[in-house]
């Protein structure tokens, strides 16, 4: 059985080819991302391997499953970049990896949150020329700091439980509170509230009809004045108009990204001989109290051995006719 990834790159390549030794399908890799431009370099495929920046549309979805395909396996937990509906109606299944590694994504948030607090990243360019002036350094205990928490999923509940461990008051909002954590003292709250008490806010959602934009140029005038916001989830979360109004004004104090809305363009990729015509992410990168990261968060060895792992095993299931829990499209 032959399996076809697009946007490989090669720790992709390193992780898929160890797990697959006792899978035994037949991998074949592309680094270029899915779309119509690749299509008919398909050949004799059953499963397609995609990740967060491949745009999974009807149009694709037609044509892979006339060219035979039958699996659609994002390596990845979100799948907001899949249509659905028409993976449905034309009889293909997509599967993920709803958990890899939650505390990679979570650590990664609370690394972003200390480094724009302790403004790390300034002091070890600072100190590498020689600079050892405290000057502009400042920070602020995170004890007792208010940390919203949007979302309180795998992630969101692991990046809960770090917090507490600082000694933080962590408010959280879900559709439904978490028993687990609140028994831990995490207290659940509206997302009004989340925005109106909150000294640093943490995006832990999916993205979708209901999500986009929930930071917008509406909900970030009700935050406190000077707030940190961390999103390691998916960019369109953000209104980055928005955002960009209120670092502007100051309203939000620090911006710490690991996903950004038009990412795909520019993550995932050397760009640093190229010209960037993005105008809105280098607008972004040009203040001071704003961290950038591409797409990093879930950059672990345990993360990356999980996602090969579960990736093939739901593609053998599917194969096989077994019931599998990490079906997507039973979502549409």
């Amino acid at each position: 059985m032959k399996i076809t990834f697009f946007s490989s790159k090669p720790y992709d390549k390193d992780s898929f080819n160890k797990q697959n030794e006792k899978f035994g399908f037949e991998l074949e890799y592309y680094e270029t991302h899915l779309g119509p431009h690749i299509i008919n370099a398909i050949e004799n495929t059953e499963a397609v391997c995609v990740f967060v920046n491949d745009k999974v549309d009807a149009q694709v979805i037609e044509s892979l499953a006339k060219k035979g395909v039958k699996v659609i396996a994002l390596r990845c937990a979100g799948f907001n970049n899949v249509d659905l509906h028409a993976a449905k109606a034309s009889e293909l299944k997509v599967c993920r990896v709803p958990a890899y590694s939650p505390e990679a994504v979570a650590e990664h948030a609370v690394a972003m949150l200390l480094t724009l607090n302790r403004k790390i990243h300034k002091a070890y360019n600072r100190v590498r020329e020689q600079n050892f002036s405290l000057n502009g350094l400042l920070g602020f205990d995170v004890y007792k700091k208010t940390v919203g928490v949007i979302g309180t999923g795998n992630i969101g509940r692991a990046f809960c439980k770090i917090m507490l461990g600082f000694g933080s008051e962590v408010i959280a909002y879900d559709v439904a509170a978490n028993k687990e954590l609140a028994a831990l003292g995490v207290e659940f709250r509206s997302m009004e509230e989340i925005f109106k008490h909150s000294d640093i806010i943490s995006l832990h959602c999916p993205l979708n009809d209901q999500t986009k934009h929930i930071i917008n140029s509406t909900s970030i005038p009700s935050m406190k004045k000077g707030v940190m916001l961390i999103n390691t989830s998916r960019g369109g979360l953000i209104d980055t108009k928005a955002v960009i109004d209120a670092l502007k004004s100051k309203q939000i104090g620090y911006l710490g990204i690991d996903v950004y809305e038009q990412e795909e363009e520019l993550f995932f990729r050397d760009l640093s001989t190229n010209i960037i015509e993005d105008d809105t992410i280098q607008r972004l990168m040009s203040f001071p109290n704003v961290l950038v990261t591409a797409h990093q968060a879930f950059f672990t060895t345990e993360a990356l051995q999980q996602i090969a792992e579960v990736s093939l095993n739901n593609i053998k299931m599917l194969m096989e006719g077994k019931k599998l829990d990490n079906i997507a499209a039973q979502l549409a």
